[in-house]
């Protein structure tokens, strides 16, 4: 699940909507909504993410969010290295490596060692 799904699945659930009645608002197959909220799709469209938060009705803090995690929910990300050190090309493999092992707290270890947006 990608940050983005996990978010919108929440935000669904808690507005006590079906993914088939919010897929019908939004114009897209509830086996495409589904599959965007368990990160089996890339990141929506802008267009898509603007009907999402349109028929979600939220607030502006809660669309920039919405717009800020859709950004981080690539679910097949590449890192590009060439033209950096070796070093970056070995962190970017050893993390490919490792990812799935890692728990919540590393995780969370990591992504405040490399900085949020």
């Amino acid at each position: 699940m990608t940050p983005f799904g996990a978010r919108l699945r929440e935000i669904r659930e808690a507005r006590g909507m079906t993914l088939k009645s919010m897929a019908a608002a939004i114009g897209v197959s509830p086996a495409y909504l589904s599959a965007l909220e368990h990160g089996r799709r890339g990141r929506p469209t802008w267009d898509l993410l603007q009907r999402i938060i349109g028929h979600l009705n939220v607030i502006w803090d809660e669309a920039d969010e919405l717009e800020r995690l859709a950004d981080l929910s690539h679910p097949r990300i590449v890192i590009d290295t060439e033209g950096l050190t070796p070093k970056a090309t070995e962190l970017a493999n050893r993390l490919a490596e490792c990812i799935r092992s890692l728990d919540e707290e590393r995780l969370d270890q990591l992504i405040d060692l490399v900085g949020k947006r």
